[in-house]
């Protein structure tokens, strides 16, 4: 499912919403579309344990029973975690302002990637290239880390007991143009020259709002504001 694309995942919930029968409300218009607004959708290639969206309905239904119904109407590996009613406010995109992720990095050290997290963090800024709708463009992405920490090390994706998996834990701040997992190994890449022998393995745990003391914020418990959250 980590391979599903963001256009992918809105069709099959679309779908799914049908096949529940949620009694989901539709723009004005001669092309109307259902009232789903996305929030922060993860990259495709990478897994996602806080996935948010909010839903209009033509009325109020339990909560309880969104989660039941349509969490059975989606495909393995979607899974519906919770769902509460929206409170007139703030909107769902409003309460989300960064994300902790996990990378693991199979077949690297520990001492490796603790060298090449230092340097980064010692650096005022890491500049790499990615290509995006408007060109290609170089950007900063030490700025928008707000803490990477190498928390521990275990086997490697591949359940291989001897190969070395460093694991990193990431808060990374949205920002314009948006710094991803990727962007994050390619400045470590930078600094270090750190290339690890495989492709590694993104996790997105949170998102929400950055605290003061650098934790991230359910962004469902300020009010309840009518999010569905899930993981692909």
């Amino acid at each position: 499912m980590r391979f599903t694309s963001h256009r992918d995942f809105a069709r099959a919930f679309e779908r799914a919403l049908r096949r529940a029968g949620v009694p989901i409300a539709f723009s004005q218009g001669f092309t109307p579309h259902p009232k789903i607004s996305y929030a922060s959708a993860a990259p495709t290639g990478t897994g996602s344990e806080a996935e948010y969206l909010e839903i209009g309905l033509q009325r109020v239904v339990d909560p309880a029973w969104v989660v039941t119904a349509l969490d059975a109407a989606l495909s393995p590996g979607l899974d519906v975690l919770d769902a509460v009613e929206a409170i007139p406010g703030e909107s769902l995109a409003d309460r989300i302002d960064a994300s902790r992720w996990r990378l693991e990095l199979p077949g690297v050290p520990d001492a490796v990637v603790s060298e090449a997290v230092t340097k980064f963090r010692d650096s005022s800024e890491v500049l790499v290239e990615r290509q995006t709708k408007q060109g290609r463009r170089t950007f900063d992405t030490r700025g928008a880390v707000v803490s990477i920490e190498v928390i521990t090390s275990g086997p490697a994706a591949s359940g291989a007991p001897d190969v070395p998996c460093a694991i990193l834990d990431v808060v990374v701040r949205q920002v314009t143009p948006s710094v991803r997992p990727d962007d994050v190994l390619a400045g470590l890449r930078v600094v270090a020259d750190l290339e690890p022998p495989v492709p590694p393995r993104a996790i997105r745990l949170a998102q929400g709002r950055l605290t003061a003391q650098g934790a991230i914020a359910d962004p469902l418990e300020a009010d309840r504001d009518g999010a569905v959250v899930g993981e692909r």
